[in-house]
């Protein structure tokens, strides 16, 4: 029994980090049989935690994707998230959203001085970025990072640990885009190419030297 909730927070993990899968690409990368991976998917999906979409692939049969549900997505940790949202609405409510704000940007500055000990020791754009994933990662975000044919970087973030709080304010959100510009420095130009919050899977950012420092 026990491996069996393993293999399914396993499948869960592969479908949260890498999106829909086909039942034979999650059987492939679980290391069982594709018997195994429909046991397993079947069972997630009565619990609620995965859905399948069938799709025309050229000729033959369709195939079906799987990919997690909200109750799926929502299996990941979400910092506090309950507490969080009182806390939110009661600032605001007794204080004021300039009070929010105030309270938002002394946090950030906090995160801030916390990522520039690491990262403002490395000489390349790529080690600011990889330490920068790593801080992510250690935080929750399910973060990595990867270098694209052009020579730039993309970090990605499949998890959003706070997600609830910047549903309620987006200043969070702001906030931590201008964290990254600052650690990454004047020599990283960076843009957010995907957002959970706008219905994206994951949050994306493209990172590219500035051009002058190309120059």
């Amino acid at each position: 029994m026990d491996k069996m909730i393993e293999e399914n927070e396993k499948a869960m993990c592969i479908l949260k980090n890498e999106g829909e899968k086909t039942l034979k690409d999650l059987a492939k990368m679980l290391g069982i049989t594709t018997e195994g991976a429909r046991f397993q998917l079947l069972k997630l999906s009565n619990e609620g935690y995965v859905k399948s979409e069938s799709r025309a692939m050229g000729r033959g049969r369709p195939q079906q994707f799987w990919s997690l549900t909200k109750k799926g997505h929502d299996k990941f940790p979400n910092r506090h998230s309950e507490l969080t949202l009182r806390l939110i609405n009661k600032i605001k409510k007794e204080y004021g959203e300039d009070a929010l704000s105030q309270i938002i940007a002394s946090t950030a500055e906090d995160n801030l001085n916390h990522y520039r000990k690491t990262i403002e020791e490395t000489d390349t754009l790529e080690e600011k970025v990889r330490k920068l994933a790593e801080l992510r990662e250690r935080e929750g975000y399910m973060a990595s990072f990867k270098k694209t044919d052009d020579g730039d970087f993309m970090l990605i973030e499949n998890h959003c640990p706070i997600c609830d709080a910047a549903s309620l304010c987006q200043k969070f959100c702001s906030s931590e885009l201008d964290i990254f510009q600052t650690v990454l420095g004047p020599g990283a130009q960076i843009k957010r190419t995907k957002h959970i919050l706008t219905g994206d899977r994951r949050c994306a950012y493209l990172i590219q030297e500035s051009d002058t420092l190309k120059g």
